[in-house]
């Protein structure tokens, strides 16, 4: 099982290293690119992708062989390539990066199960499609083009790993992101200025959060200042922060100041019983006479 995913793996970065260089890529670039991987194993992949139609093979003035990506959009209208093939291959490309279900693609195709999953098997062989679970179903895949990034509603977006969500991650991002804004906030005061110049030097971007965040090294997948604003706006949920919007249309956030801590007589049934007004020593409305009071004092 490791092998196999070692193998796919080396696959994969040989796929990704000839998307690089649309010009070909040659032996040499393949050691150079690829050094642990042996070069009888490489040959194996090579030979797999060409007869895939995946790469296609070239040969220079000099006799040097180079290996060049193939458009998967032109695999599937190369000799040997039945009709089949490409009536499933457009439904799916008309899918993008949104996927479609395998339901999906059997009623617009009119093949029957046996013969449609043949077909996806011999495109997803040849690198032309990729199958990708969808977090909104976890035991169901959705088909799209090998060469295409899943749109965040099929894999979640950052914050999933595996079809979980990431709670923790999301934690520590919102706690990261707030410290900013605080650091933030407290450099601003310390160059003193008056209140509005505090208040204006007190806010920040997205972007510059984004970069803070992107330095800090902690996430372990690549976010995007998209991301880093969801963040902040729980941020602002949790009243830990504010947001204006910018004339350009994006917003800026500062750290809010917390509100002082309410003194002891708030939260005891006094401080919130609504005829505190009309207590007193004497009267029918005393302290001593009070269930409400002498329920909290035997409850502490």
């Amino acid at each position: 099982m490791d092998t196999q995913t070692n193998d796919d793996g080396n696959e994969n970065e040989l796929i990704e290293l000839a998307k690089s260089k649309p010009d070909g890529i040659s032996n040499q670039d393949l050691k150079n690119h690829m050094p642990l991987v042996p070069m009888a194993d490489l040959t194996i992949i090579i030979n797999k992708l060409l007869k895939n139609g995946v790469l296609e093979l070239f040969k220079t003035k000099e006799n040097n062989l180079l290996y060049k990506y193939k458009d998967p959009s032109k695999r599937t209208t190369a000799k040997g390539a039945d009709n089949e093939e490409k009536i499933v291959y457009k439904i799916i490309e008309e899918a993008g990066n949104k996927g479609i279900w395998i339901r999906d693609i059997r009623f617009k195709s009119n093949l029957n199960m046996t013969q449609l999953n043949k077909v996806l098997k011999s495109l997803e062989t040849k690198k032309i499609i990729k199958a990708v679970k969808s977090v909104s179903a976890s035991k169901k895949k959705v088909y799209m083009l090998f060469d295409l990034e899943p749109d965040n509603s099929v894999t979640g977006g950052a914050w999933y790993q595996d079809q979980d969500f990431e709670s923790e991650f999301v934690d520590v991002l919102n706690q990261q992101c707030h410290r900013f804004l605080v650091q933030r906030l407290e450099d601003a005061t310390k160059q003193g200025g008056g209140p509005l110049l505090v208040r204006n030097r007190a806010y920040a971007s997205a972007t510059d959060v984004h970069k803070f965040i992107s330095d800090l090294g902690i996430s372990k997948v690549s976010l995007s200042v998209a991301d880093i604003e969801s963040i902040l706006y729980t941020v602002v949920l949790d009243n830990n922060a504010e947001r204006i919007a910018n004339p350009n249309g994006t917003f800026l956030y500062k750290a809010t100041n917390k509100f002082l801590p309410h003194p002891g007589l708030v939260k005891t049934t006094c401080g919130i019983c609504l005829i505190a007004d009309r207590c007193a020593n004497t009267g029918s409305i005393n302290p001593q006479a009070c269930t409400y009071l002498t329920e909290w004092l035997d409850s502490k």
